[in-house]
C-alpha cells in the first residue's frame, strides 16, 4: 500500500513530535570529537543515537506514531516489518502503551535484534527476504487482525519523529553559538534524513544533509540523480543491515529530493573501519549501518569546507558480538 502523497509532514509535525517524546526518548548528547576534527579540518560533533532507548533513532517515531493510536484501536495491536531497529522501537513503543505487536523480520536478520524485539514483548514472524517481500506479510497480518500497520519509514509520524534528531542538533548547537553547515546521516527508506531535512528548513535553510548508504545499495544516490525512485538489485549482500531498504520510500522521497538531494557511499571494509574508528577513538559501539556516515566522512566522500561545524549522526548500535570482533580485527 503506497502512503498518501499529499500527506507529506512539516517542520511543524516535528516540533509536534518533540513535545510528545518529551520525558519518553533518551535525548542523546551531542559530542564534539577531536579527532575527527583535526581529520577534515573542520568542526566535527557526533550524535550517538546507539545511546537511545533500543539502541538506535527508530524508537522515536515509533513512539511518536504508536502514542496516537486511538485507545478503541489498541486491543487489535499493532504490525511492522523490519531487519531489527525499528522492530525494536515498535516493539518497545508498544510495550510502554500496552499494545500487542507482531513484527515480520528477514531470517537473516542479526540474532541480536530478534533477541530483543521478542524481549521487549513481541511475536516475530520470520520470511525470506530474497524471496518474500516484509511489506507484503505485515500488510497482511495487519489486514487479517484489525491491527494499526506501523511503515518503517513511509509514514507522517514516523518521520516527523525520526526529526526530532535533527531539532536536537540545532538546539545544542544553538547553545554553543554555532550552525552546521553538514549533516551527515544513514539512509535506508529515508526517513531519518528526510525528518532532519525537514526539521531544519526553516532553522537552517544553508544545511547541507547527506544521506549515506552502502555500497551496492546506493539507491538514494541513483535516485538523485535520476530524479526517480531507483531500486537495489539486490537486498542482500552487505552487513548494514539495517539500510537494506529496496529502494527510497515514496513519501521520503517526495521531501529529500529537493531538501536533501545529495548522497555519499562507503563499503564493506570502510565502514568496518569506521567502527573500529567508533569504538577506538569515541568509546561508542556502532553496528554497521550506524557508522556509515562516519565512512563516508572518514574516506572523504563529503567534501567539506575547512572550518565547517559537521554533524555526524551514529543511528545504531545494535550489533552482534561476532560482527563486533570481525570488524575490530579485520
Amino acid at each position: 500500500m503506497n502512503p498518501r502523497i499529499d500527506a507529506l509532514p512539516t517542520s511543524a509535525d516535528v516540533a509536534a513530535a518533540a513535545r510528545r517524546l518529551t520525558g519518553v526518548i533518551v535525548r542523546t548528547p551531542l559530542l564534539y570529537c577531536a579527532a575527527l576534527s583535526e581529520l577534515t579540518g573542520a568542526k566535527v560533533f557526533v550524535k550517538p543515537e546507539t545511546l537511545q532507548r533500543t539502541g538506535s533513532f527508530k524508537f522515536r517515531g515509533a513512539y511518536n506514531r504508536l502514542v496516537q493510536i486511538p485507545l478503541a484501536d489498541r486491543p487489535a495491536g499493532v504490525v511492522a516489518s523490519s531487519s531489527g531497529n525499528h522492530a525494536q522501537g515498535v516493539a518497545a513503543a508498544a510495550r510502554l502503551l500496552g499494545i500487542p505487536a507482531i513484527i515480520a523480520m528477514p531470517d537473516d536478520a542479526p540474532a541480536l535484534k530478534r533477541e530483543r524485539t521478542e524481549a521487549f514483548g513481541a511475536a516475530v514472524v520470520g520470511f525470506d527476504r530474497r524471496t518474500q517481500h516484509g511489506e507484503d506479510i505485515a500488510g497482511a497480518l495487519a489486514a487479517e487482525r484489525g491491527a494499526t500497520l506501523v511503515p518503517p519509514y513511509d509514514d507522517t509520524e514516523v518521520i516527523a519523529g525520526q526529526g526530532t534528531v535533527g531539532l536536537e542538533i540545532l538546539d545544542d548547537l544553538s547553545e554553543l553559538g554555532l550552525v552546521p553547515q553538514v549533516v551527515a546521516a544513514a539512509a535506508g527508506g529515508g526517513g531519518l534524513v528526510a525528518g532532519i531535512a525537514l526539521a531544519a528548513q526553516s532553522r537552517a535553510p544553508g544545511l547541507r544533509v547527506v544521506a549515506c548508504e552502502p555500497e551496492g545499495f546506493d539507491d538514494h544516490a541513483r535516485s538523485f540523480r535520476s530524479g526517480v525512485r531507483e531500486r537495489n538489485v539486490s537486498l542482500v549482500g552487505s552487513f548494514c543491515d539495517a539500510l537494506l531498504a529496496p529502494h527510497p520510500g515514496a513519501m521520503t522521497f517526495e521531501i529529500t529530493r529537493t531538501l536533501v538531494g545529495e548522497a555519499a557511499v562507503a563499503d564493506d571494509a570502510e565502514v568496518s573501519r569506521a567502527v573500529t574508528f567508533a569504538f577506538r577513538e569515541l568509546k561508542l559501539v556502532v553496528e554497521p549501518g550506524g557508522a556509515v556516515p562516519l565512512a563516508c566522512l572518514l574516506e572523504g566522500r563529503i567534501p567539506i569546507a575547512p572550518g565547517s561545524v559537521v554533524v555526524v549522526v551514529l543511528s545504531g548500535g545494535n550489533v552482534d558480538t561476532e560482527t563486533f570482533i570481525r570488524c575490530l580485527t579485520a
